[in-house]
């Protein structure tokens, strides 16, 4: 395939953007530096054309978890052109915000209100402000990955300056006041004793947890946290920016009978179109009314317009049970492929979110072979792949046949030592580390 023109529109693209783009999981450099096509041309269901016409099948991010019904999808579309037709900004609002709020609160019967945001970072740093203000207090305790914000970087400020970053490596804290050093103080997922500990040294007003990402939740895990924030009194708030509307239609915590005080939402609840939302109860979320929080482009009316439609659709079609179907198969066919060639890898994560890692020393080389080869097959591939409804059987076959042959390529390239002789190019990045 020739796949240039985007490759040199990304290098032109790092003279003038910092990073080259706006997100740290698109950068080209994650999936294979100066092989990845960078750029689409056009999308739609699972396929993907880049600057170059080549034509791919997107079995990796899928718009970084956000299209959870497939790229461009017809209805959800059709709702938003009517909108931008009628006017998709004025000065009065937008009736779909009560619309959506409404629905939103029907499938939260714990929760009184919401307000909106336009990604799931602004949406999180909302709820933790929303938060702080409730209860009075500076210091959280967390758990999980929840953006870019001051609150959440502060985790990462260390006593010595040169010790900064080192609790969360490639996320760094520059610019962040060293005044906030210490008020967010982050525990490891499924050790409840560590919050314990955390309590103790600490007056905490606020918990923040991922229900769930690459493991489930053991002994009681969420409802222990639940117990805890009662008994000192601090808001509990859920993120499921990531979790949300794959397993079930809303937040995965309902599946654990766990109700956050406030949970949040963005990425797939919108499939695509920018949306984010925090809901919550009655008193925590009035206290919008009394900390100054507010923006311009949080009432514009294709994000509460696309949301509803994606929704309705995802009710209407039962969509988390074919994200769970088509992600086990995928799981399963990585397990199988695997024992076939040899390979030894870990499978993790929810259906609909399954991710796989070689259980190898040079594990960053071999994923580096696996996108090479897998892209040369006519597949946008990573070790993570986000499901959507427009993923069928026959994708995944397909898919599987040619992790096949790539797994068969990797399982010579650990026998004959030459995994960097096969490289194109150079070895992909690793990206920031996640709290387990």
């Amino acid at each position: 395939m020739k796949r240039t023109t985007g490759i040199e529109l990304w290098k032109r693209a790092k003279e003038i953007i910092p990073g080259g783009t706006q997100l740290l999981s698109k950068r080209s450099e994650m999936f294979l530096p100066d092989q990845w096509p960078s750029y689409f041309k056009r999308a739609k269901g699972v396929e993907v054309w880049d600057l170059d016409e080549n034509h791919y099948i997107d079995m990796s991010l899928m718009g970084v978890g956000t299209c959870i019904l497939g790229y461009a999808d017809e209805d959800v579309n059709k709702a938003v052109r009517k909108v931008i037709a009628t006017g998709s900004m004025c000065t009065l609002n937008s009736p779909e915000e009560v619309e959506l709020g409404e629905l939103l609160l029907q499938l939260h019967p714990w929760a009184d209100m919401v307000r909106y945001a336009r990604t799931g970072g602004e949406a999180m740093a909302i709820a933790v402000r929303l938060a702080r203000a409730s209860t009075g207090k500076d210091k959280l305790a967390f758990c999980g990955y929840h953006g870019w914000h001051d609150w959440y970087l502060s985790a990462n400020l260390a006593d010595d300056k040169n010790l900064d970053g080192q609790l969360l490596p490639g996320l760094k804290p520059l610019g962040v006041p060293r005044a906030l050093k210490g008020t967010s103080i982050p525990f490891n997922y499924n050790r409840i004793d560590e919050l314990h500990e955390i309590i103790k040294a600490n007056d905490i007003g606020v918990i923040v947890v991922e229900p769930i990402r690459h493991h489930e939740p053991e002994n009681d895990f969420l409802g222990q946290i639940r117990t805890i924030a009662d008994s000192i009194g601090a808001v509990l708030i859920f993120d499921e920016i990531t979790s949300g509307w794959r397993m079930n239609i809303g937040g995965i915590h309902s599946l654990y009978n766990v109700s956050p005080d406030l949970v949040v939402y963005a990425k797939a609840m919108s499939n695509g179109y920018p949306m984010g939302a925090t809901i919550g109860k009655k008193e925590i979320m009035n206290m919008a009314q009394e900390s100054f929080i507010s923006s311009t482009y949080w009432t514009e009316r294709i994000g509460p317009t696309a949301a509803i439609a994606t929704i309705r659709k995802l009710q209407e079609k039962e969509v988390p049970a074919h994200l769970s179907k088509i992600g086990d198969l995928i799981g399963e066919g990585w397990k199988r492929m695997a024992n076939k060639h040899n390979l030894k890898i870990n499978v993790m994560g929810i259906p609909p979110l399954k991710t796989f890692a070689f259980n190898h020393e040079r594990s960053l080389e071999l994923h580096t072979l696996f996108t090479q080869e897998m892209l040369d097959r006519g597949f946008l591939a990573s070790r993570s792949i986000y499901v959507s409804y427009s993923h069928n059987e026959q994708h995944v076959e397909k898919y599987i046949a040619s992790v096949d042959e790539v797994f068969g390529v990797v399982e010579k390239a650990i026998e004959n030592g030459n995994v960097l002789d096969l490289l194109r190019g150079p070895i992909a990045h690793a990206g920031f580390k996640r709290l387990a």
